[in-house]
């Protein structure tokens, strides 16, 4: 459990957070200069608030009525940050190593090979950092965070200086960095493909102060938070496993607990889980099953919340077998087809508006829910 509550006065801009965390990755998100570094600044020892606390797992980093401010060093903290900063003198082993030495041998957790192996780093261990790509960096500045066996790792933008064919190397071992090594992590970002793919927690920052925080699917969910025609759009996040790949028309066949969705074909073994990522923008509405009609993906579900207008659009919840799907569409659209809550309706999906984007790892949790839905 992390716990933060703080104030700083940078300047002009007041940061006021208060949110909760229960393991898993965390996301802050939000526009450039909503005070997300600052956060994880203050949690990291980096930055001290004017006022507040901090926790992990009841140890307490900071409390300013308590006079409590723990250095840097003793908070057992990873840091990954935009740029790996591995020390240009040394080899990729043994800028591993130095993540090791500041840790008593006691509390030392993390095994070498073993995160070696997972972050796919065994051929670079003799190379200088010169000689690695943007994505190798980053992957070894993961890796020796990780060895100092923290309790908590910040990342403050790791993916922002990369283009986007190192971003797509680097996100999977993000993503069983989340699921497999059991370290809590609080992760910055102002994109949102990594918000969906990777999160488990959201935390939505708008000019320093906390608009929603909760896991990442109902936050994405809600209607009043990412209005029609602004950068960052809203949709629903669905757990899913993969089923099957049909070749001949080159689709996966995936299973929600909302049904059977198809997507462009992905390479991912069967019994896979995954999320998946459904703009709200790609969802169609119908009174009826839809027939003669080109799009593959058909889900009955029933109309929970209508938010407000926008415009001329406005934005629709539906419960899909207890998964959530949104729907933009036109306020013209909602009284022609007399759309109210409680009316049963079907979400009509294009399966190439889903993408390999889209579609990210799935932790263990969700892959049970998944197990234990009759479908």
């Amino acid at each position: 459990m992390l716990e933060v509550d703080v104030e700083r006065r940078l300047g002009d801009f007041h940061l006021a957070a208060t949110f909760r965390s229960e393991g898993g990755l965390t996301v802050l998100f939000g526009r450039s200069g909503a005070g997300k570094s600052s956060i994880i600044n203050m949690i990291g020892g980096l930055l001290r608030p004017d006022r507040g606390r901090i926790a992990i797992d009841g140890r307490v980093l900071f409390d300013s009525d308590a006079r409590i401010n723990l250095l840097p060093a003793k908070r057992r903290i990873g840091y990954v940050f935009q740029e790996g900063r591995l020390f240009p003198h040394m080899s990729v082993r043994q800028n591993l190593l130095y993540g090791q030495w500041f840790t008593p041998h006691g509390e030392r957790y993390a095994r070498f090979d073993a995160l070696v192996e997972m972050l796919g780093i065994g051929e670079l261990l003799q190379r200088r950092p010169a000689t690695l790509s943007g994505g190798e960096k980053q992957r070894v500045a993961i890796g020796r965070a990780l060895l100092s066996s923290p309790r908590l790792l910040l990342m403050d933008e790791p993916l922002a200086s990369l283009d986007s064919k190192r971003k797509e190397e680097i996100l999977p071992y993000i993503e069983r960095l989340r699921d497999e090594i059991g370290v809590p992590v609080v992760y910055v970002s102002h994109a949102l493909s990594e918000v969906v793919r990777l999160a488990t927690t959201m935390v939505l920052l708008t000019d320093g102060t906390v608009v929603a925080a909760g896991p990442i699917g109902e936050v994405m969910a809600r209607t009043d938070l990412f209005p029609a025609g602004s950068s960052f759009e809203g949709g629903a996040v669905l757990s899913a496993e993969v089923v099957s790949h049909d070749k001949d028309f080159a689709l996966t066949t995936l299973r929600t607990a909302a049904g059977t969705i198809y997507v462009p074909q992905v390479d991912l073994p069967a019994g896979r889980s995954v999320r998946v990522h459904v703009h709200a923008r790609d969802v169609m509405l119908s009174l009826r099953p839809p027939e003669g009609f080109s799009a593959l993906n058909t889900l009955p579900g029933t109309i929970t919340e209508i938010g407000p207008p926008e415009g001329a659009g406005v934005q629709v919840r539906l419960d899909c077998h207890g998964d959530v799907l949104l729907a933009r569409l036109t306020r013209r659209s909602l009284d022609g087809l007399g759309l109210a809550v409680g009316r049963p309706v079907y979400a009509v999906i294009k399966s190439v508006a889903l993408d390999r984007r889209d579609l990210g790892s799935s932790s263990p949790a969700a892959a049970a829910r998944l197990e234990h839905h009759d479908m």
